[in-house]
């Protein structure tokens, strides 16, 4: 594993809504070219954790570094400083064209379509008539062009058919080894554990398990437990 700087590292990080912490002294950090999974079943803090990350959401408590310093402003100034964020929504203007949503990015369209050259047939396409799939290829691609040091996906593999996740995440590990960091929130154990280099585990807003992919799956019965374990007190307390 590099003993470069970490592109973000977080210590101690706390963060909710309205004074509330939802998850808590979090310690995780993405180093440059590694991709690092955020597991946890739904209601874990994983969406909270990215969004505090991307600087959408202050933090209540603890430290969060970009290159070794404090980070500072909201998204937009760390948008500038190389940090890329793809949101579960799959953020695309539906009413304009692929060519369209590719040239509001930071990056180039040419640089998105070496990721995913198979958008060019659909540029002149309303980015609303494309398939989910080729959604989520436009806003990774759209975030890559940029080239940024870091970027944060939020649920990769949400609705897309296997073959399409296969895709996207093919995307990612090009991606880092062209050495930008990746934080991919993912509910799909099996499927994160076989990409990613380290990965996080949260159960109610805490780290449970971390480590190296390979150490993880090891323990992957004992993972899928925590997740069960959750779903029922999240559907315990409805």
């Amino acid at each position: 594993m590099s003993a470069t700087t970490p592109i973000l590292q977080a210590r101690g990080l706390s963060a909710g809504y309205d004074g509330r912490a939802v998850v808590r002294d979090l310690d995780i950090l993405v180093r440059p070219g590694e991709v690092v999974g955020l597991l946890g079943a739904n209601g874990a803090g994983k969406t909270t954790t990215i969004l505090t990350l991307a600087g959408e959401l202050a933090p209540l408590g603890g430290d969060l570094l970009w290159d070794g310093e404090p980070a500072r402003g909201r998204l937009s100034s760390r948008a500038r400083a190389g940090l890329g964020l793809v949101l579960e929504e799959r953020t695309v203007f539906s009413r304009l064209t692929t060519a369209e949503n590719l040239s509001i990015g930071r990056g180039s369209p040419e640089r998105a379509l070496e990721y995913f050259p198979e958008l060019e047939p659909h540029l002149r396409r309303r980015a609303g008539l494309l398939s989910g799939g080729q959604q989520q290829m436009l806003s990774v691609g759209r975030a890559l062009a940029a080239e940024p040091k870091l970027l944060l996906v939020d649920e990769l593999s949400l609705g897309l058919a296997p073959i399409m996740v296969d895709r996207v995440f093919e995307a990612v590990l090009a991606a880092a080894a062209r050495g930008i960091g990746v934080l991919v929130v993912e509910q799909h154990v099996r499927r994160i554990l076989d990409a990613a280099d380290r990965a996080y585990v949260l159960r109610r807003g805490r780290v449970v398990l971390e480590g190296p992919t390979a150490q993880l799956e090891e323990r992957l019965d004992h993972i899928e437990e925590l997740y069960l374990a959750e779903s029922r007190e999240t559907e315990a307390s409805r």
